[in-house]
């Protein structure tokens, strides 16, 4: 599989929405007055953003510095160094975006879901027919469909940056190491695993919530079922989910070195492509985490995750969606809905 060139990845930016039939501002403008459905979807989208007021946080590992254990967090030195990061207000989505969601934009764009190429006997293909499971998509589906909400809405969404996503699974930069309803992980004791039974998560899933909840679905996917995305509590800005059950696309190429000279108001990320995979792909960031868990503490909120933008997996480059979502932000200080108490 040929890498993907500087030249294809900036044409592509620039008429993304052209490329692919997408409806732009332009074209879709007058739709909405005389499209109940669509106004309804654009009313739900817009229901459930939340409101985050800008302001100053360290971002990267602060767990020598500001952790209880006064440890490092993370092993990889591309969290490193700790950095002072100013951002503007903006509005997130509270869930990742469904399937119900996702395939609701393929269906009024005339667009099918991605294949998972290696998928041979359709285990993960099953898992798109849930509702509100997480849509799994690559980085420029995932932007599309959020460029896609801001042509329909007149509302400048897009994909969240790295430092507004930290920023707002920190609950505006708090101290918090992982995304739950206090910041710690809670599940069930180990010691009550049986034959039968895997324990359970209480504010974070565990792979026994994964294949019970699979199992129910009648999927095959066992500890990599994905889960509802408002399976448990949010964070105490109000969001959920995004210390597990899918890593989430950000705006940003990947750098490992970018935090070493990140510019201190609203950091967009490296302006070209920078990092390459071993197969020689430009990659871009995921946050969060695929599958959490509380015992061995997966879903850091300051780890940072690449891929391929394509989502093409080894050699071969097979596409392999089946753990990438999205949840987009809505850039404006603005207030589209209620803030959260106390943020």
């Amino acid at each position: 599989m040929k890498s993907v060139t500087l030249g294809i990845c900036v044409l592509c930016l620039l008429a993304l929405q052209a490329c692919d039939g997408t409806p732009t501002a332009e074209n879709i403008t007058g739709l909405q007055a005389d499209d109940p459905e669509l106004q309804d979807f654009i009313q739900g989208v817009r229901n459930n953003l939340v409101f985050v007021h800008g302001g100053e946080f360290l971002m990267g590992d602060y767990g020598i510095e500001y952790g209880p254990e006064k440890l490092r967090y993370d092993s990889d030195s591309d969290s490193q160094p700790l950095h002072k990061v100013e951002l503007s207000s903006y509005s997130i989505g509270k869930f990742k975006t469904t399937n119900a969601e996702y395939q609701f934009y393929l269906r009024r764009n005339g667009r099918q879901l991605r294949k998972h190429e290696y998928d041979r006997d359709g285990r993960w293909a099953a898992t798109d027919t849930a509702r509100h499971t997480p849509a799994h998509v690559d980085w420029y589906d995932a932007e599309k469909y959020c460029g896609w909400l801001a042509a329909i809405s007149d509302l400048p969404f897009a994909l969240p940056t790295e430092a507004q996503w930290e920023y707002a699974a920190r609950s505006r930069g708090q101290f918090l190491m992982v995304a739950t309803d206090d910041g710690s992980y809670k599940a069930e004791p180990l010691g009550k695993r049986t034959r039968d039974y895997n324990p359970r998560g209480i504010n974070i899933s565990t792979s026994g919530d994964r294949e019970a909840f699979g199992k129910q679905m009648g999927w095959k996917t066992r500890y990599f079922s994905p889960l509802p995305v408002d399976m448990f509590l949010p964070n105490p800005l109000g969001l959920y989910s995004m210390s597990d059950n899918g890593y989430e696309w950000v705006k940003d190429w990947y750098d490992p070195a970018y935090y070493q000279d990140s510019p201190v108001k609203d950091p967009q990320g490296p302006v070209n492509p920078v990092h390459q995979d071993k197969f020689g792909r430009y990659t871009k960031v995921l946050r969060g985490q695929a599958h959490a868990d509380p015992y061995w503490g997966g879903g850091v909120n300051i780890y940072r995750s690449s891929e391929d933008s394509y989502s093409r997996f080894g050699k071969k480059g097979w596409v392999t969606v089946d753990n990438n979502t999205v949840r987009c932000v809505v850039n404006s200080s603005e207030t589209l809905s209620d803030p959260s108490p106390g943020m």
